[in-house]
């Protein structure tokens, strides 16, 4: 039975993962998203939901079962074990999905969407890893403009994450995403062609 290949896409908040994900899809290439995988495991009543709660505060958990995924990211990003915490809770059952759906599916190769590539280690499933970097200056813009939170919720959110030299140097591709968007087009063209060869 062929494998499929797995290209891990990762990155700095901000940066523009998401974008290069779709400019992936628009080259034919099937994107899986952690965070919808995340989505998946965060559904009432989930045992991973459940193992979130105790750690983190059975509020985190909305009346109608769904988690509140504000409180539980100010509570998760307020310091750097609190978020290796989270990491170490969620990761396992977010691999387990993926590899459910590798198994109901049948791709030759797909991009896995994964911010937290790195802290879950499923950079070893991976058989090439695209990182996506920005300025942060332009990065703290666009979150700002997103994500509705203040600056020192984004900027508590930067120290609890991997820096800009380590993407660099662990991975096989990085797209700088400080330019327009016809040359982060033409950036993810090229990484596109490469991987498909690779």
């Amino acid at each position: 039975m062929k494998r499929t290949k797995i290209i891990g896409l990762t990155g700095q908040s901000g940066a523009g993962k998401s974008t290069v994900g779709k400019l992936f899809a628009q080259n034919g290439i099937k994107v899986l998203s952690a965070d919808r995988l995340v989505a998946e495991i965060y559904r009432g009543g989930s045992p991973c939901l459940k193992t979130i709660a105790a750690c983190f505060g059975s509020d985190i958990i909305n009346p109608n079962g769904e988690p509140n995924r504000r409180l539980l990211a100010q509570r998760a990003f307020s310091s750097k074990e609190n978020t290796a915490l989270l990491g170490k809770i969620v990761h396992p059952f977010v691999t387990a999905e993926l590899f459910r759906e590798l198994r109901d599916n049948k791709y030759d190769m797909i991009i896995y969407d994964a911010p937290q590539l790195f802290e879950a280690n499923a950079q070893v499933i991976c058989d090439m890893i695209v990182s996506v970097v920005a300025d942060e200056g332009l990065r703290l813009e666009r979150i700002l403009s997103r994500d509705n939170i203040s600056e020192e919720q984004v900027r508590q959110r930067f120290s609890a994450q991997l820096d800009e030299k380590f993407f660099r140097e662990n991975s096989d591709f990085v797209i700088e995403n400080n330019g327009d968007k016809e040359n982060l087009r033409q950036q993810t063209q090229r990484v596109a062609e490469a991987v498909g060869k690779g």
